[in-house]
């Protein structure tokens, strides 16, 4: 293993790490407060997309090689599959607590000033655990087809 490959498969991954932590500590120590650190937080962000985006275009290579390229297509194939599945169940969750999160105290104080309206509440708070049920089963159909 030559010196390039070794600075590329360690230095390189924690390079990147103490970058996108940089605005992370500041907020931590508190150096930076206000517009500031919603910045830094913003620049971070697209730092850490961006980085997602180079690893995914210009994937460290040479680390591993496979034998055939349709066994590798096949596999990474699968790996993408599972990926959606994850983010189907992942980003619904999200949004399922997102919904409940902001129904359930609506509907707790429109039931305590009107008893008669716990259906009308519960309805509220069904739809936005349905999110999650949702996700669930676009990620069993995804894995069924993997």
């Amino acid at each position: 293993m030559s010196v390039y490959e070794i600075l590329e498969l360690i230095f390189l991954p924690l390079l990147i790490v103490a970058l996108l932590a940089l605005p992370v500590y500041a907020a931590i120590t508190k150096k930076k407060s206000g517009k500031s650190m919603r910045r830094a937080m913003l620049t971070n962000l697209c730092a850490f997309g961006a980085v997602m985006l180079c690893s995914i275009a210009l994937p460290l290579g040479g680390f591993v090689s496979a034998a055939d390229a349709a066994e590798a297509a096949a596999s990474s194939a699968a790996g993408l599959g599972y990926l959606a599945a994850a983010l189907a169940v992942g980003v619904g969750s999200i949004g399922c607590g997102i919904a409940v999160g902001h129904a359930a105290p609506a509907a707790i104080g429109a039931i305590a000033e009107e008893p008669k309206s716990f259906a009308k509440a519960l309805i509220f708070v069904a739809l936005g655990e349905g999110v999650a049920i949702y996700g669930l089963l676009i990620a069993i159909m995804i894995l069924s087809k993997v």
